[in-house]
């Protein structure tokens, strides 16, 4: 049996997670077992299931790039588990610090994966730029969630797209699960907006609470779901208690039923300022709702005819708000059969990634 180690921060509810999650449970894991080096002390949302599921996780330090001390710590666990032979890096930008200790241990197959299409525009962005570029360098192959992830992190370099997958039978609509996910939460009667996603800068929730008080002008009954945790959601409740929508906004904190939760939504809010190739897209689309993008979330995630529409994130809030309302009055329809044949039906990628790691050790039977 392989056992592959990724290399994450921790393992919340976060899209990157959530799709490995979804790797990992349809794996043969008689075949190809996973294990986890995390950056964090605590237990995350998924550490008991991944124990169960016959995962190892490690602990290390935060990661600071240009730490010695940091360096020297991973470079001893590659040395005391010679046992891995690939390492799977999910670290953004700086997934080159560990494919740097990789590489100088020995490890022969060492990944890269991007998530995203950009980063967060801050005092450290030229460092993240700096440890980008090393990528290559170290990584002897290279995976993007999309073409437009893969393009920005990879500079032109050859890359794989490993699609972000899901159990898309989860996600297929029911009037019984709407309901009872409506009662729960108190929405019966309700136009539901919805959004999936942590509270980091990039998912743009201010904006998305703007264009909700913009809806409540012409519908007042309205209520906006938001499903996540993050650093930002006290900022988010904060806002909402300010511009005197609290009462309208739900959220519900770090969830593992988004497929419930999706199925109690009208019509799905994303006003990224940037992504990779979102998870929550894909699983939005298989809930067969109407989804409504930035322009700045790429064309790929768009996996279905007639349900996902791209709008400028210049336009005003009214016009955001008119066009939500008017998508909220389409209902649900099944487009499980084209999220399949585009690429994104876990069993089938799951196959594909089990049969990538066997190739690359060698271990073909």
């Amino acid at each position: 049996m392989i056992r592959v180690l990724h290399v994450v921060t921790y393992m919340g509810r976060g899209g990157l997670e959530t799709m490995l999650m979804n790797y990992y449970r349809h794996i043969d894991r008689s075949k190809v077992q996973f294990d986890f080096l995390v950056h964090r002390e605590f237990e995350a949302d998924y550490d008991e299931e991944i124990k169960s599921l016959g995962g190892r996780i490690y602990h290390v330090s935060r990661l600071v790039p240009w730490s010695r001390r940091y360096k020297a710590e991973l470079r001893r666990f590659f040395r005391t588990h010679p046992e891995y032979k690939i390492v799977h890096v999910h670290q953004d930008c700086l997934s080159s610090v560990a494919l740097q200790c990789a590489k100088d241990c020995g490890v022969p197959v060492r990944i890269a994966h991007s998530h995203s299409s950009s980063a967060v525009k801050n005092i450290k962005y030229p460092i993240k730029l700096y440890y980008m570029k090393k990528i290559p360098r170290f990584a002897t192959d290279l995976f993007a969630c999309g073409k437009q992830a893969g393009d920005w992190m990879f500079s032109g370099k050859k890359y794989q797209i490993i699609r972000n997958a899901i159990d898309t039978e989860k996600y297929l609509y029911t009037t019984t699960v709407n309901k009872s996910v409506r009662e729960e939460l108190g929405l019966l009667g309700k136009i539901v907006i919805g959004h999936v996603g942590n509270f980091t800068p990039a998912k743009n929730h201010i904006f998305l609470l703007e264009i909700f008080k913009e809806i409540l002008k012409k519908s007042p009954d309205s209520k906006l779901l938001l499903v996540g945790g993050g650093d930002g959601l006290i900022t988010a409740k904060e806002k909402a208690e300010s511009m005197g929508i609290a009462d309208n906004v739900v959220f519900t904190g770090i969830r593992s039923d988004v497929n419930r939760l999706m199925q109690a939504m009208d019509v799905f809010v994303f006003p990224s300022l940037y992504e990779g190739l979102p998870v929550t897209m894909i699983e939005a689309q298989a809930s067969g709702m109407q989804c409504i993008i930035s322009d700045r979330v790429s064309k790929e995630c768009i996996v279905t005819k007639g349900l996902v529409i791209r709008k400028r994130l210049s336009d005003s809030v009214e016009n955001w708000a008119n066009y939500i309302l008017q998508k909220s009055e389409k209902t649900h329809e099944n487009h499980i059969r084209e999220i399949a044949n585009a690429g994104y039906d876990i069993s089938v990628a799951a196959k594909q990634l089990e049969c990538f790691y066997i190739k690359k050790t060698g271990e073909e039977k």
